[in-house]
Order: C-alpha cells, then structure tokens, then sequence
C-alpha cells in the first residue's frame, strides 16, 4: 500500500510566503489579498510545483482507475455466475436438441410421413396432418430454444473475455501511474532536500495546491465546458455563414477563419472575451488570461470514424498558470468534455475525410455518406 506525504494545509486566508527567485532566495511575503501564489522565476522552483501538482492530478487518476477496476470485477463475477446459470441450463436443452436431431438422422421421422401417405381416408388423413405438424413444431421449438441458449451462453463468454482483458489494462495502467507517482515523490523529496529552505517551498507547495484544487481545476472545467456547449451550436454557425461551407458537386468543403470563430465563441459565452484560439502549423492552440488565472490548450482536430464520424479535438498540451498539467488531467478532462464537431449535425450525408489548421484557418473536407 502507498503512503501518500500529507502536509497540513495552511488557511487559505494566510499571508502567502513564496519563493521568488531561486532555492536559495530569499523569501518574498505578499498581501492577504493575494489568493494566488505567485510563481517562482527560476525553472527549478517551477518544475517542483509541476511535479507535485503532477503527484496530486496521478493520485486523482489513481483513485479514477480503482473505481473502474472494481466496476469491472464486479461485471466479471456477475458474467462468471450467468455463464455457470447457462451452462447448467444448456444442459437440458442440449439433450433434447440432440434427439430431434438423432430422430431425423435414424429416419424416424419418415414413418411419420409414410402413415401420412397411406390414410386410408380424408379424416384421417388430417388426423395424420395435425399430429405431424405438433410434432414438427415441437421440434423447431427444441431446435430453436437450444439454439438461442447457445447464442447467449457465447455472447456471455464473449463478453467475459472483453472483460478479461479490460480488466488486465486497467491493472496495468493502475500500476504505471502508481510507478509514476513514487518517482516523481522521489523527485520532489530529492529537490526539497536539496533547497535551502525546504519549509519555504513545502508552504509554497501546499498554496499552490490548494489553490488549484480549489479555483485552478473549477476554472479549467469551466473553460472546457464553454467549448464542449459552443461545439453544440457550431453547425448552426456554420449553415448560417456566407461562404463557410462550399462545393464542387462531389466534395464539401469547410472554411473556417480564426476570427470568426472567435466572434461565434464570443457570442456564445462570455468566457470567451479573454480566451481565444489560433491555428498555425497543424496546431490549434486556445489561450488566455483573466486577472491571475492563465490557461493554455493546444492540441490538434483529427478524424474519427468510431463510434461515429467526427473531428475530434485531441488536447496534446495544458497549461495552467505556467505549469505543465500532467497527461492524466488532459484524457480525464477530454472523456468529461465532448469538444468534437460531428458533421451530421450539419449535413445529415456527409462525413469529414480530411482536416487541417494553417495559416490562421480551420479546413476541412467532407464527402458523401450514401
């Protein structure tokens, strides 16, 4: 078991002691004002606080990955007893199956037909016919019970070995991020010890913690949530420009400038009169500040089939108040937040094939889906 170092947390209305210059500067105290640690200028003080905002976002994803380790043991009993209930069932239907089957190879049921042939009148002959048609129809039944056994005992053996090995890749990624989190402790008890004045940058660590843990990450959300709503009405925006969506008859295209997807934002939320985003060079890179708060998103739009068609916006960069936000932050953020653009919802047949973002502008080609 993992022993996380906890530190008791100062209150959030004490004076802010904070590291200016470098480990061994000295220390710079600022107004109760300040709800915002200032950051260090010196490059080690700043990979410090990134690594021990890193340990604190791994240990979020840790405690994600556990609940979904458990949810998956659990589905895997629930599938292990269902498969022994069927197996068990199966039994009983297996034996019938098999001798509607055997009756059919041994020819039994050809006397069945040979006493249909020789009737010696009509009444009889339908009398023959009845008996005939509920035997044949109770061999269906058999047949077809059987069958739709087997079907669910295979889809639920299926399912169990899905399950299977889901349950191997998320104790596997359990492990890596454990094995993640133990060094980079290692890493920061290491810089600690080696600084001056460690108490100084201990306090400094647990501010800027508790700071993101309580402005930092809601204000982030907040951001990511703005753009996840405005790539709802995205498709309206578009349908309603001049000269944003053109063709040749075959291929559509979408041209989309910087500017005027910051002016379709800017009406959308308000978020957005201090966040802005740029395309240049196959990257699209969202920015901005407001008062102490600065965040960066970059990352780039590429095309997805599954589950469905769309332009998926991967955020490959996230930084917070100058500090690096650790992978784990990004994918957890992005399952949270649908920021795609599915074409469908601006033309019902056509699927996007290829995006770019240069030159201040946003491509994208899109065929027909017939």
């Amino acid at each position: 078991m993992i022993v996380r170092k906890k530190y008791p947390i100062l209150p959030f209305t004490f004076c802010l002691i904070l590291l200016i210059c470098s480990f061994t500067a000295p220390l710079a105290v600022y107004s109760q004002q300040d709800t915002n640690p200032v950051l260090p200028d010196t490059e080690e003080a700043r990979q410090l606080l990134e690594d021990s905002l890193s340990i604190v976002e791994i240990d979020h994803e840790i405690d994600r990955i556990t609940v979904r380790l458990d949810e998956l043991q659990k589905m895997q009993d629930q599938l292990q007893v269902q498969i022994e209930d069927m197996g068990l069932r199966i039994e009983d239907r297996r034996e019938r199956a098999g001798a509607v089957l055997r009756s059919y190879y041994m020819g039994e049921r050809n006397q069945l037909y040979l006493m249909l042939i020789s009737a010696k009148d009509l009444a009889g002959f339908f009398r023959i016919l009845d008996y005939y048609d509920i035997i044949m129809q109770n061999d269906r039944d058999t047949l077809q019970a059987y069958n739709h056994r087997y079907r669910s005992l295979a889809s639920a053996q299926a399912e169990a070995a899905r399950n299977e090995t889901q349950l191997q890749e998320v104790k596997e990624s359990l492990l890596q991020q454990r094995k993640r989190v133990l060094a980079l402790e290692q890493q920061v008890d290491g810089a600690l010890s080696a600084s001056s004045n460690p108490e100084a940058m201990k306090k400094l660590i647990q501010e800027f913690t508790l700071y993101w843990e309580n402005v930092g990450l809601y204000e982030v959300k907040r951001h990511f949530q703005a753009l996840a709503g405005a790539m709802d009405n995205l498709p309206q925006f578009i349908q309603g420009s001049k000269n944003m969506l053109r063709t040749n008859g075959k291929v559509y295209t979408i041209d989309i400038h910087q500017d005027d997807l910051n002016g379709f934002l800017r009406s959308q939320d308000t978020i957005f009169e201090t966040f802005a985003f740029r395309f240049e060079d196959g990257k699209v890179i969202a920015s901005g500040e407001s008062g102490n708060l600065s965040l960066l998103i970059e990352g780039k739009y590429t095309i997805i089939n599954e589950p469905e068609n769309a332009i998926m916006f991967q955020v490959d960069k996230l930084v917070f108040n100058r500090l690096e936000l650790p992978d784990t932050t990004r994918r957890a953020l992005q399952e949270e937040f649908d920021m795609n653009f599915y074409p469908k919802a601006l033309v019902s047949f056509l699927k996007a094939t290829e995006v770019t973002s240069t030159d201040q502008r946003l491509i994208v080609k899109l065929e027909l889906d017939l």
